[in-house]
This record gives C-alpha cells, structure tokens and sequence, in this order.
C-alpha cells in the first residue's frame, strides 16, 4: 500500500508555486502544469507566473489520499 503524500511544511506563504507542486507530488514540469489545466484545484495567473493557493491545494491533495487508501 502506498503511503499518503504530505505537502511539505509551511514557510508562511499563503501560495505554492508550481515548482513546489512538482517537489511535493515528485512530477515533472510537464504533468505539474497538465494539473493547473484540468483545474483539479484553484490556481491564479499573474502575468506569467502561477500561484497555487495552500489550501485548494491541500485539500485536494487529501482527497486523493482518501482515494487511495479506500482501494
């Protein structure tokens, strides 16, 4: 069984950036943005850079942590 992914701890900021995405999930550029563009949580755009708001995020990251110890 596979372990439940924890998002790494706070450094005060209110955002995750997308390559905080990437450490946190082990994905590459690729699929961490694949993310943003199926809108799986809420992200926002300011000019070109994204920001990931901690707590859409978390709680989506829970969510599939829930899945995968249900199977």
């Amino acid at each position: 069984m596979m372990s439940p992914i924890q998002p790494k701890p706070s450094s005060g900021n209110r955002c995750y950036t997308v390559q905080d995405l990437q450490d946190i999930l082990g994905v590459g550029r690729k699929s961490a943005y694949s993310l943003l563009k199926r809108n799986e949580f809420r992200w926002i755009r300011i000019g070109a850079v994204y920001r990931i708001p901690k707590k859409s995020f978390d709680e989506w990251l829970e969510s599939r942590n829930s899945e995968l110890t249900k199977e």
